[in-house]
C-alpha cells in the first residue's frame, strides 16, 4: 500500500537554493536576516545578498568553478550562512564538517569529497590546516582574522564580476553533508539544488509562517537540520536567524529572551534541561510560541512537561539527511496530533511500510520499515554505488532503515530502529567506524559496538571488546583511546570484556545478540 501526504503537491521553483532565498527582496532588504547572538552583529537582507554575490565573485575569480567541492568547518556565525551561500553562487558544491572533528575526521571528509579549499575561524586553525595538509589543500580562508589566510573580509572587498552560472537543479549539487545512512561509515550525500528547493517549500504547507519572526540557529549549519530548517528556510520566508557558535543553557536562554525569538529548534536533550533546570525559570521567554524538535525521538512525558512549564507549542519531525531532511512533521496548527509521533507526511512524498522479512507492503497499522519516495530525497551517496543501491531503490524509494506504523489519519509514529546507528543527543555514531578504530589498538583482538541506555536515558555507545592474550587493558584505557581519536560526541562511554564477540556464518557481528544480552542484564 502506498501512503500519499494528505496535502496537496506544491509548486516547487525551478531555482538554485541560494536565488529562493533572496525571493522577494526588495520588500525584505533592509529586515534583520542574520544576527550574531553573542554579539548582536546585524546583517540585513540587501547586505547578505550583497556579500553573497560577491563572495561568489571572488571565488571565481581565484578559479573556482562549477561543481567544484569547497570544505566549511565552522560554528554558527552569520559569516558561515554568507560563506555557505556563497559557495552556491560561485556555482561550487559546499561539504559541511562538523565542528567537534579532529582534524584527522575533517582530512577524511575532505578527501572522499574531493575539496579544492577550505574555510574556518581562527580558533580552529590548527585543526582546519592539520587537516587541509592531510588532504592536499592548499587554501584555507577564515570568517574572522588570521595571519597568513586570506578572511572573508577580504574576499567581500572583490571587485571581480559576478560569475554567471546556468544550473540545472535537478542534477547539480549543492550540498555534500556526511551521514552514515543506516549503518556504516560515513558517506557523502549529495544533495541538488532541486532537492533543497523542494524540501524548503514542502515544510512550508506544515508551518504558520506569517507567525515566524525570529529564528533561533543553535543547532549547527553543519548538519542537515541546522542548515536547511534553522537557516535556508527561516531565509527564504524572511525571518530573521539569530545565530549561537554553540549550545549553552545559559547563553541559550539568555539569547532567547534578549532577542524575543518566537521559534526555537532544538535536539531533545535540551528539552530536558528546559524541563527541569532550575536557571530556566529567570528568563523570560514568552517571545518562544513554538519549540521544534528533531534528530532524534522526543518522549511524551518530556515534551508535557516542557509545555507545562514555557507554554508554547512543543511539535516534532523526523527526517534523514538523505531527504534534505524533512519528511514528517506535525504541523503548526494540529495540536490534536500526539506529540510522541512524527506527524504527517510531507506534500509532494509518497510513504510505504514495509515488511521486513518478506519485502510485503503492508497496509494501516501494521508495523515494518518505512520507505519514503518525493522530490527531496538524495541523488545518492557519493562515489558510492553499492550504498546508494542498498539504500535507493529503483523506484525512487528511500530505505530509511526505521520501523514505523501509520494510522487511519496519516499520522505516522516511528516505533523501532532497524539500522544500527546510535543517535547520541542527535549526533549520528556508525558502531562500524569505532569497531574499525578499537581494532586498530594492539591489545585489542575483537570488538562490537551497539547504542545502550544510560541512566538519564541517552543512547550512548557501548563497546564489547575481546583483549589479546596477554594485555591488561581496563575499561578507561579503552575509553581513552577512543576519546583520544574522535570527535566528543563519538566517545565509547561503556565498555564491557568479553571472551568472544556474537558472529554469524559469514563473520558479521550479531549486534542483536548483543542487545538481547544487555535487555537480559
Amino acid at each position: 500500500m502506498v501512503f500519499r501526504s494528505s496535502f496537496p503537491d506544491v509548486d516547487i521553483p525551478t531555482q538554485p537554493v541560494h536565488e529562493l532565498i533572496f525571493r522577494g527582496l526588495a520588500e525584505k532588504a533592509d529586515r534583520p536576516a542574520l544576527i550574531d547572538g553573542i554579539t548582536g552583529m546585524t546583517i540585513t537582507y540587501g547586505e547578505f545578498a550583497a556579500a553573497v554575490d560577491r563572495l561568489g565573485a571572488a571565488l571565481a575569480e581565484r578559479g573556482v568553478r562549477k561543481g567544484d567541492v569547497i570544505g566549511v568547518f565552522a560554528p554558527n556565525t552569520p559569516g558561515y550562512a554568507i560563506t555557505l551561500h556563497g559557495i552556491l553562487r560561485a556555482g561550487a558544491v559546499a561539504t559541511t564538517a562538523n565542528a567537534l572533528y579532529t582534524a584527522e575526521e575533517v582530512a577524511g571528509q575532505l578527501t572522499d569529497a574531493g575539496a579544492k579549499a577550505l574555510f574556518t575561524v581562527s580558533g580552529f586553525l590548527d585543526r582546519a590546516t592539520a587537516a587541509a595538509k592531510l588532504a592536499g589543500i592548499t587554501d584555507v580562508y577564515v570568517f574572522d582574522k588570521a595571519d597568513g589566510h586570506v578572511s572573508l573580509s577580504d574576499l567581500l572587498a572583490s571587485t571581480a564580476p559576478a560569475p554567471s552560472i546556468s544550473f540545472d537543479t535537478a542534477e547539480d549539487l549543492a550540498v555534500l553533508p556526511y551521514s552514515s545512512g543506516t549503518t556504516g561509515r560515513a558517506k557523502g550525500v549529495m544533495l541538488t539544488h532541486r532537492a533543497l528547493v523542494a524540501n524548503i517549500v514542502q515544510t512550508d504547507a506544515m508551518m504558520d509562517t506569517s507567525n515566524i519572526g525570529r529564528v533561533l540557529a543553535v543547532l549547527p549549519f553543519f548538519h542537515i537540520y541546522g542548515m536547511q530548517v534553522t537557516l535556508n528556510h527561516a531565509l527564504a520566508i524572511g525571518a530573521t536567524v539569530v545565530t549561537m557558535p554553540k549550545f549553552d543553557l545559559a547563553e541559550f536562554l539568555r539569547v532567547i529572551a534578549e532577542h524575543r525569538t518566537d521559534r526555537v529548534y532544538i535536539a531533545p536533550p535540551v528539552a530536558v534541561a528546559l524541563a527541569k533546570h532550575p536557571m530556566v525559570d529567570s528568563y523570560d521567554l514568552s517571545a518562544m510560541k513554538v519549540l521544534f524538535s528533531g534528530a532524534a525521538p522526543l518522549d511524551e512525558e518530556l515534551a508535557e512537561a516542557v509545555h507545562k512549564r514555557l507554554g508554547c507549542k512543543i511539535k516534532q519531525g523526523y527526517g534523514m539527511t538523505e531527504m534534505s531532511p524533512v519528511s514528517h512533521t506535525i504541523p503548526d496548527d494540529r495540536d490534536d496530533i500526539a506529540i510522541g509521533t512524527v506527524g504527517l507526511i510531507l506534500p509532494n512524498m509518497e510513504n510505504k511500510v514495509v515488511d521486513l522479512a518478506t519485502g510485503e507492503e503492508l497496509g494501516v497499522g501494521e508495523r515494518g520499515e518505512l520507505w519514503c519516495n518525493g522530490p527531496n530525497v538524495m541523488k545518492g551517496y557519493l562515489n558510492n554505488p553499492e550504498a546508494t543501491a542498498a539504500t535507493l531503490d529503483s523506484d525512487g524509494y528511500l530505505h530509511t532503515g526505521d520501523v514505523a506504523v501509520i494510522d487511519e489519519n496519516g499520522v505516522v509514529s516511528i516505533v523501532d530502529r532497524v539500522k544500527e546507528l546510535i543517535k547520541y543527543k542527535g549526533y549520528q555514531v556508525p558502531p562500524a567506524e569505532l569497531e574499525a578504530l578499537l581494532l586498530t589498538h594492539p591489545q585489542i583482538a575483537d570488538a562490537a559496538v551497539i547504542g545502550v541506555r544510560d541512566a538519564e536515558g541517552e543512547e550512548v555507545p557501548k563497546a564489547f571488546v575481546v583483549t589479546q592474550a596477554d594485555a591488561a587493558m581496563t575499561a578507561d584505557d579503552v575509553m581513552t583511546f577512543v576519546a583520544d581519536r574522535v570527535a566528543p560526541h563519538k566517545k565509547v562511554r561503556v565498555v564491557e570484556f568479553l571472551d568472544a564477540i556474537p558472529k554469524s556464518a559469514s563473520g558479521k557481528i550479531l549486534r542483536k545478540d548483543l542487545r538481547a544480552r544487555e535487555a537480559a542484564k
